[in-house]
């Protein structure tokens, strides 16, 4: 092999190398992305099920409340 034949092996080696180190990064990058959107769609659902919890709670409450009220009013009038 002649020196530049060399030259071109090693330029196409650093190429191959240099193009493998942005997919890995291209790669990192769309990782570190989807798990910041996975992070914030947890904190957003919890968020929002809390919510929720709160307001079935509420209803439970008023249900139970209702229904002493109804069961004391047929108590009364039995």
């Amino acid at each position: 092999m002649n020196v530049g034949n060399i030259q071109l092996s090693v330029q196409r080696q650093l190429k191959e190398d240099w193009d493998n180190r942005e997919y890995i990064q291209l790669i990192s990058d769309n990782i570190k992305n989807i798990a910041e959107f996975l992070t914030q769609f947890e904190v957003s659902c919890k968020g929002r099920l809390a919510q929720i919890d709160d307001a079935i709670s509420k209803v439970e409450r008023q249900l139970d409340f209702l229904e002493a009220l109804v069961c004391s009013i047929n108590f009364i009038f039995l």
